[in-house]
Order: structure tokens, then C-alpha cells, then sequence
């Protein structure tokens, strides 16, 4: 049996994780682990809800920004932090920079829903909104890597976010070690990535699975062909989860084909069933992104063999679009993008 911990063609091993636990300490929340008793009874086994959406900035990207930005020279704090972000990944940043008093600019396209926008902008962080697409805005961070000299901070293809995120899913064992598969949101594959080294670092037989959007899913595509390929961003309920993985990606990529079990796609209506279900039955406001486990679990495409743990990643959605899908719409479009 391979050695799933090892690094391998990565530099990211369980010690970076562990470090950046430590780290982290005092500056983000150890989120609780709940059993959703109406979807255990419904399903016949524990399900067990991993409500990171309490994180602080209603997302799990808190850990891995925080966990970049107090890993900084004091060079690089002085220049400052930029990065391309579809709204968690910048909010996170934008907070973490203010927690440390430095600058951060964060780089959006016009396909970002609103409210997160300006969720970054009321943090301090210097907003930039960019072309149609991540890529395009990851052009402007470069421009301002080379010009500025300041740090790119990325949202998921970064060791210093990989295992802020991974600490997530140290959590999530220790709090349910008899887990038997982990249902984790999938886009870029910074959270896939660092929870499942976690994970099974802890328990080398629990399955984790991505999940993900059948639309405009890159790391999906990327694993059907065998390299990182390029996706055209479309709208989506599951805006987290929209752009690219990089074509020169150096870490997700070859992490979640050598840990990840799974990968499943979940529809847009599904998606907004599954934001429903949470609200109507569990009374927990989830995002289209953080609602992707659930629904798979809802649609019947993780084969049950026993307590499963479902990653709530996020609750920054916008509550008029969260008002309307409650009351019964299945809207078929909600913006883009991931991070």
C-alpha cells in the first residue's frame, strides 16, 4: 500500500498541517462537529456535520489565509498581500491582512456575486474587479507580484493554504474518529487537498470524496484527462466552486489524485435542494458551495457503508437569492467563480 503521507512530488506533508495548527491557535475557530438527526435516520447511518460556515468570515478560507499571512517575512508584510478571489479566499485574506496591519488587494471578476464584493470591502482590502473570469483577475495579482512586489496569497494552490485547510480535517476525524467516508466541496482543491492528507494521516482507511458542480468544474476535468486543463466559468449556484486550477499547478492537482477516493457531480437544482434541506430541516443558511455534500448525499451518489462526516464550507450567499430558494425557486443562475 502506498504511503499516504508521504510528500512526494509535493513539498506538503501532515508536519505542515500540525504546524499550522499551531499557528492558528487563537486566531480561528475549532468549528463543531454535529449529527443531523433527520438525515442519519433518513440515511441509516450517522451523518455528522462539520459546520465550518460558523468559521470566522463565514468560511473555512479563514484557516488558510490566516495561516499564510502569519507565516510572513516581515519583508512581505511590509509589501503587502494580493490575490484572485471569487469572495471567500479575499474576505479571509482581507481579514487576516487587517488582523496583521497590512495591505492587501484583492483581485475579483465581474462574475462575483455582489454581497461578497463588498463583504471584502468592508474589511479594508483594496477591491479590483477584473475581466470575466479568475484567470483574469490572477492576471492583475501578477502584474502587482511584479510591479509592486508584493505577495500573492493564492486561494488554494499554496502550501501555507493547503494546510491551513488541512487542519479542518484534523478536526473532523478527532471529533469522529469512527468516520467512515468525508464528503468535502471541491474546486480549485486547496480544501480537498489538506483535508484529505489530514484525514487519512489520522485514518488511513476513511474515503474522502470531492464534490463538485457538473458545470464548469475544472479539477473534475482535470482529473478525467490526466493534467490540469482549462474550463470556460459559467454561472452557478456554487459560485465557490467556479475557475481554473492553474495550468502550472504544483500542489492540488497531484494531491487529489493520489489521495482522493472519489469525485462526484451534483446539479444546480440539486444544489439548491440541498440549501433547502438545511435551512428547512436543520436551520443552518448555507451557500450553494457549502450545500454540494448534502446534496449528493440526497441524490444517493455516495455508496453508504457507514458515519459520514459532510464539510459545510460557507454561509456567505446572498439572502435574497437564499430567500428565494427556500420559498421553492430553483434559480439557474447565481454568479461564479471560486475562492
Amino acid at each position: 500500500m502506498p504511503d499516504r503521507n508521504a510528500a512526494r512530488d509535493t513539498d506538503i506533508g501532515i508536519v505542515d498541517v500540525a504546524a499550522a495548527r499551531q499557528r492558528l491557535a487563537g486566531h480561528v475557530r475549532r468549528t463543531p462537529m454535529i449529527e443531523a438527526l433527520a438525515l442519519s435516520t433518513r440515511h441509516g447511518v450517522p451523518v455528522r456535520l462539520k459546520c465550518e460556515h460558523q468559521q470566522i468570515t463565514g468560511s473555512f478560507k479563514a484557516r488558510g489565509a490566516t495561516n499564510t499571512v502569519l507565516g510572513l517575512s516581515q519583508a512581505q508584510r511590509e509589501a503587502g498581500v494580493a490575490a484572485a478571489s471569487t469572495g471567500n479566499h479575499g474576505r479571509a485574506l482581507a481579514y487576516a491582512a487587517k488582523a496583521a496591519g497590512i495591505r492587501a488587494v484583492i483581485c475579483m471578476s465581474s462574475l462575483v456575486p455582489a454581497n461578497k464584493v463588498e463583504a471584502v470591502r468592508a474589511l479594508g482590502a483594496d477591491v479590483r474587479i477584473v475581466g470575466v473570469s479568475q484567470d483574469d483577475a490572477q492576471l492583475e495579482v501578477d502584474r502587482l507580484v511584479r510591479d509592486e512586489g508584493m505577495t500573492n496569497v493564492a486561494p488554494f494552490d499554496m502550501a501555507g493554504t493547503i494546510a491551513g485547510q488541512g487542519t479542518l480535517g484534523l478536526e473532523m476525524i478527532e471529533d469522529a474518529p469512527d468516520t467512515e467516508a468525508l464528503l468535502v466541496p471541491l474546486s480549485g482543491g486547496g480544501l480537498l487537498a489538506g483535508v484529505a492528507l489530514a484525514a487519512k494521516a489520522l485514518n488511513p482507511a476513511v474515503r474522502v470524496i470531492g464534490v463538485t458542480m457538473e458545470r464548469g468544474a475544472a479539477m473534475y476535468a482535470s482529473l478525467a484527462s490526466g493534467r490540469p486543463v482549462e474550463v470556460t466559468e459559467v454561472p452557478s449556484l456554487a459560485d465557490s466552486l467556479g475557475g481554473g486550477i492553474g495550468l502550472d499547478n504544483r500542489f492540488t492537482f497531484s494531491m487529489v489524485q493520489r489521495l482522493v477516493d472519489d469525485v462526484v457531480l451534483v446539479s444546480e437544482v440539486e444544489i439548491a435542494e440541498a440549501i433547502r434541506l438545511a435551512y428547512m430541516e436543520l436551520g443552518e443558511v448555507i451557500e450553494g458551495a457549502a450545500a454540494v455534500g448534502m446534496a449528493a448525499l440526497a441524490a444517493g451518489r455516495i455508496a453508504l457503508r457507514g458515519p459520514v462526516g459532510i464539510v459545510l464550507s460557507g454561509r456567505n450567499i446572498d439572502m435574497a437569492l437564499h430567500r428565494r430558494i427556500v420559498m421553492g425557486e430553483n434559480p439557474d443562475l447565481a454568479g461564479a467563480g471560486h475562492g
